[in-house]
């Protein structure tokens, strides 16, 4: 398996498949156009390949807060259902991790689903914990 850090549209364009495990309903043209705008913000991507096919992607944001300084978050960890449980989401964490430090960020962030359990226990797993609360106002 190969694990790299992306940050131009084309690669990631290519990770669409994977994306969909997600979001099944996102077109070619959606990805696109999100890429577009998400890139203009310091919008990154980890890929991990096994040979040709992209089998997990994150997000990754890099930015800067009043109450944390620099920071980076991961959003939208992604593993292709064949490739589940098999170390996928410790390797980009870790590799997430070391981004961080590399880019001299204070912390890491991600929202986790407040329903998604699994999830939590992964992430308390690997030395993340609670903050508050996410808020959002559909509109």
């Amino acid at each position: 398996m190969k694990i790299n850090y992306l940050t131009d549209k084309t690669s990631m364009l290519q990770a669409l498949n994977c994306v969909q495990n997600l979001y099944p309903h996102l077109s070619l043209d959606e990805y696109n156009a999100m890429l577009i705008e998400m890139l203009r913000n310091d919008y990154g991507q980890i890929h991990v390949k096994d040979e040709n096919k992209i089998i997990g992607v994150c997000g990754i944001w890099l930015g800067t807060k009043l109450w944390c300084g620099k920071y980076l978050e991961m959003d939208n960890v992604i593993i292709s259902p064949d490739y589940r449980s098999r170390g996928l989401g410790k390797l980009i964490t870790e590799y997430a991790e070391n981004l961080a430090r590399e880019k001299e960020c204070n912390i890491i962030a991600l929202d986790a689903y407040t329903n998604n359990f699994k999830a939590h226990k992964f992430y308390y797993n690997h030395g993340f914990e609670p903050k508050g609360f996410h808020f959002i106002k559909d509109l």
